[in-house]
């Protein structure tokens, strides 16, 4: 009986104990504040940062007791604002093509760059090139050449996307560890490795379709470039120079233009010798933008143990850049040469790559990673389109007659017939 009193007693007292406890607690932090206060009074030519530190040892004590009485809706709320810092956390684009479509939409956009068109170009151009080269030799009309030249372009975006996907299913380990990379649909997780590939199957079709669209031998020289697009992932694990075997992808399509007007490698020597320049030419190219862009995961390429040829030659990158520079133009120009073009294309398309490149290859700024990114997407379009206008105006030229009849023996041939 004695014991059961007892406990009933205890159980009581237990409230006011809590509550004397509380009131304790209340009291030492008034004094400790009371203390500061006085020890700041009294103490005034003392320095400011030994006042301060005291001060605050109750303000820290307070703010401890008071986190740890915060409703879960409130931590909740400041987890929420936290994660929407754009540094470290994902946040969905407000802006562009991408912010328009539906949320479930948006990975796969950002799958394949829908945003960054500038890698689709750089896949585009070397089939412009190798159209507007081998147009002359075909003797096909403009409208011929704007056809052919709008079926690469589809075919251009939809394999652009695919090696995108590819690219970053052979890198889901590897893009986490990377600023720029690190948001990616696959590395952040919002989608997963299955989906990616069901999606990067009907890309594949996709581009099929567009290739079937060409005459039936561009199938056969286009089909050999799929090994390379898949294999150059694994080229940055292995070898110091991956940016080579991104060029022997990235540059296929200066061959296709040939087959794609008609004209048989197999058969035309003068085309094989031109196609075989403009493709290396193509190659030195690629490896060339792409050395700038790979400077701009420089610091976190050596982290993720990622090689690259910005890495194998940081301290004489400018040196190296030059020297593709001029492989690229000689090239360029030997197979101008190949193809019997006149002093409009080496004006035109060898005079503004020299201008361009050397422009580029002066001004940029290796160190700055904004700097890179901005040479990488407008020398695109500065080297890429001079010698596509190049080329342009020598088809032109060529498709016109302006290069074989001066004048009097145009109105003599005329008088004749």
């Amino acid at each position: 009986m004695l014991s059961t009193s007892s406990r009933l007693f205890r159980a009581r007292l237990s409230p006011c104990r809590q509550k004397v406890n509380l009131s304790l607690y209340n009291g030492r932090l008034s004094t400790l504040a009371h203390n500061a206060r006085s020890s700041t009074q009294l103490n005034g030519s003392r320095s400011l940062a030994g006042a301060s530190s005291n001060a605050l040892q109750p303000t820290r004590v307070q703010a401890r007791h008071s986190s740890q009485l915060q409703s879960p809706a409130t931590q909740a709320i400041e987890t929420d604002s936290a994660e929407k810092n754009p540094a470290t956390h994902y946040t969905p684009p407000k802006t562009g093509l991408i912010a328009s479509l539906p949320s479930s939409w948006i990975p796969y956009a950002e799958l394949v760059r829908l945003d960054k068109p500038t890698g689709t170009y750089y896949l585009f151009f070397p089939t412009l090139f190798s159209t507007l080269l081998a147009a002359p030799m075909a003797g096909v009309a403009p409208l011929h050449v704007l056809g052919t030249t709008a079926l690469f372009f589809s075919g251009a975006l939809i394999m652009r996307g695919a090696g995108c996907a590819i690219n970053d299913l052979w890198d889901r380990n590897l893009d986490p560890h990377v600023t720029r990379t690190k948001f990616r649909p696959i590395a952040r997780g919002a989608l997963s490795p299955k989906k990616a590939i069901l999606f990067t199957g009907s890309q594949l079709v996709a581009g099929l379709g567009v290739l079937l669209s060409f005459p039936t031998q561009c199938l056969w020289y286009g089909i050999p470039s799929l090994p390379i697009v898949v294999a150059y992932p694994l080229a940055k694990r292995v070898t110091n120079y991956p940016q080579a075997v991104l060029g022997l992808a990235f540059s296929w399509g200066a061959i296709m233009g040939f087959p794609a007007l008609g004209v048989d490698l197999l058969a035309n020597h003068d085309a094989l010798m031109a196609a075989g320049a403009l493709y290396s030419s193509c190659m030195a190219w690629t490896v060339l933008y792409d050395m700038i862009y790979a400077h701009m995961d420089i610091k976190d390429d050596v982290k993720a143990g990622i090689k690259s040829i910005a890495l194998r030659h940081e301290h004489n990158t400018k040196a190296v850049l030059s020297g593709l520079a001029v492989t690229q133009v000689s090239l360029l120009a030997a197979a101008g040469v190949a193809a019997g073009c006149g002093p409009v294309f080496f004006v035109g398309s060898c005079g503004s790559a020299v201008a361009s490149l050397g422009l580029m290859i002066w001004r940029v700024q290796l160190k700055s990673v904004p700097n890179c990114w901005w040479w990488f997407k407008n020398g695109c379009l500065l080297t890429g389109g001079g010698i596509s206008l190049g080329l342009l105006a020598e088809y032109a030229t060529q498709y016109l007659g302006l290069y074989n009849t001066t004048e009097p023996e145009r109105v003599m041939a005329e008088s004749t017939q």
